[in-house]
């Protein structure tokens, strides 16, 4: 059975939703052109008129085929939501609106605005969560080296977002590509670069992380979370 694709999933949605159906966004590496095959899932915005319990399960049908393809739910806001949450989720909006294709329907962008304070405030907050996540996630490995390299695969992306969203705090435009954008961030903070490009390099398939190597690359990235926790920390709200 063909797996959804991105024309599938707005044609459905437009069947379920009708005219309720005011946009649908992909945002983050497949609109930017970092999508990694096998790796990155696609991410989609779905700004709706209404959004009771009737249009969750007209949706519910959709999102599971969504899912079956290896994507994340669609991110579901009503117009109303998506107008005044900015504070709230400053980092993802951040991405959203730096990189986006609009797929249907009006783009949701006129008047939205991200805070620096907002941004700071939720940046502290993702990365001291993602190195509690990086701790918990190499208790549970006990040791075994591939559990490892599946543990520094699945949180790149995370840590890309929390870099794109450190540059663009200090005004800055993140570069596209993974390795450049390590690159500007451990300029900016004092991290080492290597451990986090070498990781990249083995998403891409350009430098597969044999299991030998993973204790090495590990203590640089997990020390690298670790320095970015400290910057953060000490980072004063001068905007």
């Amino acid at each position: 059975m063909a797996k959804m694709t991105l024309d599938d999933l707005v044609a459905q949605l437009q069947k379920a939703f009708g005219d309720g159906l005011q946009a649908v966004v992909l945002y983050g590496s497949a609109a930017a052109g970092e999508h990694i095959p096998k790796r990155s899932d696609f991410n989609v915005l779905v700004i709706v008129r209404e959004l009771g319990l009737p249009e969750l399960e007209r949706e519910a049908a959709i999102a599971r085929a969504w899912a079956e393809a290896g994507n994340p739910p669609p991110l579901t806001l009503t117009a109303a939501e998506w107008r005044s949450s900015s504070d709230v989720f400053p980092m993802e909006y951040a991405d959203v609106l730096e990189r986006h294709r609009v797929l249907y329907g009006t783009p949701p962008f006129d008047g939205i605005e991200v805070k620096p304070r907002d941004l700071r405030l939720q940046l502290e907050h993702e990365a001291m969560g993602k190195l509690l996540q990086l701790r918990q996630g190499i208790l549970r490995a006990g040791g075994e080296r591939k559990r490892l390299v599946e543990l520094l695969a699945g949180s790149l992306s995370t840590f890309m977002v929390i870099f794109r969203a450190l540059l663009r705090y200090h005004g800055e435009s993140p570069p596209t590509d993974y390795e450049r954008l390590v690159s500007a961030v451990a300029t900016k903070t004092g991290l080492e670069a290597a451990p986090f490009e070498r990781v990249v390099r083995h998403l891409r398939g350009s430098e597969p992380l044999p299991e030998r190597e993973v204790q090495q690359v590990l203590a640089g990235y997990l020390a690298g979370a670790h320095a970015l926790v400290d910057y953060l920390d000490r980072l004063e709200d001068s905007k």
